[in-house]
């Protein structure tokens, strides 16, 4: 087998369903089981049935994708698949140290539930949002959000994920009108992203 590396997802790529066809599978069965053994609640349940609402709370969506990402990840080295590094991009980063055997799957759990309540309690639901901005300029991006941003509502180009990819975070209100901007700058996408805080910008801070 060539040499590959495993990169792990952060928040939002969560969907109700997801992993609905490998839930029989053994080892996944026994990484939810860890999961809700350390969370004290069904992660099984509310990854499989929702809803949406109490999947996207950060506090849950951070579990939810460690789990799915750990039980795919072990499923994989089950199958005698070993990558030669691991990494992830921003939550990910805590499956790619449960991968890298850095620390034990269930105290990563408890830990990414904690830093979900962190987030949340700087920006309460409904007050931020983030959204993905597809072919434009990064230079235009940020000007575009320096210039919808206003005292009360501000919004920045928080991480610059491929060329032509970059992702913006902020008070909702700004993301809104940011990407109204984007859109009649001709932007080939602006997708809305299904986080319930504003990762990676200056609202973090708390």
């Amino acid at each position: 087998m060539k040499k590959f590396a495993a990169v792990f997802p952060g928040q939002g790529s969560q969907s109700v369903g997801m992993f609905a066809d490998f839930m029989d599978n053994e080892i996944v069965s026994h990484t939810y089981a860890q999961a809700n053994d350390a969370l004290g609640y069904d992660l099984r349940s509310v990854t499989l049935n929702g809803p949406d609402t109490e999947l996207n709370k950060t506090e849950v969506t951070q579990p939810a994708i460690l789990t799915a990402s750990v039980a795919a990840f072990r499923v994989l080295a089950s199958r005698g698949a070993q990558p030669a590094a691991v990494a992830g991009h921003s939550l990910g980063e805590y499956s790619a140290l449960v991968a890298a055997g850095a620390i034990e799957f269930s105290d990563a759990v408890k830990l990414v539930r904690l830093r979900g309540q962190a987030m949340q309690n700087a920006v309460p639901v409904g007050v931020g949002a983030m959204a993905a901005v597809l072919g434009l300029a990064d230079q235009a991006i940020v000007d575009t959000c320096s210039k919808v941003s206003d005292d009360q509502h501000k919004v920045w180009a928080a991480n610059f994920n491929t060329p032509g990819q970059v992702v913006i975070s902020g008070n909702k209100q700004a993301v809104d009108r940011a990407c109204e901007e984007f859109t009649a700058l001709g932007a080939k996408r602006v997708v809305p992203l299904a986080v319930s805080a504003p990762s990676h910008c200056p609202l973090m801070q708390p």
